[in-house]
């Protein structure tokens, strides 16, 4: 006879909460709810919950988003004592049926096979692909199929496919189709036969593509489903032994806190990325202090600021100095960053000079940023009464918007019109406001 052992990590958790019984049921219903899957559990199931019984797997990532909603910090099935081991999670499919429910949410079912077929036309653009799809096909017809990192580096080539994508037009359009093929291409491969290098390796693909689909999430304003993501790409990295991808993806939580104005939670999230990552080595140590500094900067810590940035600085120093390293975090990124410090500690006009210079300095693949970053910098020489400048950088924000599908630019669209309304009666602020209500209507 099994008898059910206390769940002790649950408790601690739900003492941590304050919650009483009937809150925590009800907090797990509104993600239900969210995401309309059946629950139907009242408050004495939490007392059950805690003395050992498990609820249904289903049920289980529920629970788990509810409590890291209510303490602003991402908890995984193994710290709330569903399972065993972070392995144990993977190996008793819960995590794939995570993976699972969640694309499956994100994307309409009656849609699913022409978003397929759309993602693999589209993937004709990735090298090699023409190769790798007949084996990622079979794997789906055949769970049993044992993978290789043949397959692990056609996810991974989709992942990056689908990024340079978004930062070219925005998450509107393409995070269906990373959703699409999570659901149909990374949980099957998850659950694939492979030796145990390679498994890790699917781990930390998967771990990555969950990041990259919750920004796109985050960058349409849809913040919650973000953190779905965010958390299960946490959960896929620790499995995964991946320390690079569960500190990107820390840092990434603590920008999504920032935009939202989460002051303390943006710090210890930002502080919580540098501390999982104490070998970084210059590029990343400039990508983890720079997410720092902002932070701080936004809390009110001047002094942890400005010595974060500092250390960002010296750090991209070094970086540049040596080859080239991979990776998306360049000095365009550090102008920006203290152009955010400046402007968080109340130096305007510096805050613009650095804005500025990321723009010199940035690609010009990054159309999505450059929206944003441009609409902020109008924003802030209107501020200073320079508003024949500001209408110059909303002009040039109004060239790339059409060609973007995004939520953030959508806001900074909406934004310029709110501030350029009183300001109509100039005739190139006049022009930049119907040129940009046009375009928002459409």
């Amino acid at each position: 006879m099994h008898v059910a052992v206390a769940n002790r990590s649950l408790e601690a958790l739900f003492v941590e909460t304050g919650w009483t019984n009937g809150d925590f049921v009800r907090a797990v219903e509104r993600v239900a709810s969210e995401l309309s899957v059946p629950f139907g559990y009242d408050e004495s199931a939490v007392r059950h919950w805690i003395t050992g019984t498990r609820p249904r797997a289903r049920v289980r990532p529920l629970i788990v988003e509810a409590l890291s909603r209510r303490l602003g910090r991402p908890v995984t099935i193994h710290e709330a004592g569903f399972a065993d081991s972070p392995e144990a999670v993977a190996e008793s499919g819960d995590t794939v049926a995570a993976l699972v429910d969640l694309g499956s949410a994100d994307m309409d079912p009656s849609r699913r096979r022409i978003l397929q077929t759309g993602l693999f036309s589209a993937a004709a653009a990735v090298p090699g692909w023409p190769d790798l799809a007949d084996r990622l096909e079979r794997v789906r017809a055949d769970p049993h199929v044992r993978i290789g990192m043949t397959e692990v580096n056609a996810v991974i080539a989709m992942t990056e496919y689908i990024s340079d994508m978004d930062d070219r037009f925005g998450g509107r359009r393409t995070r269906p189709m990373a959703a699409a093929f999570l659901v149909n291409t990374i949980a099957p491969h998850l659950r694939a036969s492979a030796p145990d290098g390679v498994r890790k390796a699917m781990l930390s693909a998967a771990a990555d593509h969950c990041y990259l689909t919750g920004y796109m999430a985050m960058d349409e304003r849809e913040d919650g489903l973000a953190q779905r993501y965010y958390a299960q790409a946490l959960d896929l990295a620790t499995q995964a032994g991946d320390h690079l991808t569960f500190c990107t993806t820390l840092r990434g939580m603590s920008v999504q806190a920032v935009d939202l104005g989460h002051s303390a939670l943006a710090v210890r999230l930002a502080d919580s990325a540098a501390a999982a990552s104490p070998q970084a080595g210059p590029r990343m140590l400039a990508f983890l202090t720079g997410q720092q500094a902002h932070a701080a900067a936004q809390s009110g810590d001047r002094a942890t600021a400005l010595l974060k940035i500092k250390q960002a600085e010296r750090a991209m120093e070094q970086a540049e100095s040596r080859a080239k390293a991979f990776g998306s975090y360049d000095p365009s990124s550090l102008a920006y960053h203290i152009g955010q410090v400046r402007y968080e500690l109340g130096d305007i006009a510096g805050s613009i000079e650095s804005l500025q210079e990321a723009d010199r300095l940035r690609a010009p693949v990054y159309r999505r940023t450059r929206v944003r970053y441009n609409a902020m910098l109008a924003e802030r020489k209107l501020r200073l009464g320079r508003l024949e400048e500001a209408v110059a950088d909303w002009n040039k924000v109004l060239e790339d918007y059409p060609h973007v599908q995004s939520g953030r630019c959508d806001d900074r669209v909406r934004e310029m019109l709110s501030v350029l309304a009183p300001h109509r009666r100039n005739h190139l602020a006049g022009e930049a406001y119907d040129r940009g209500r046009a375009w928002l209507r459409t």
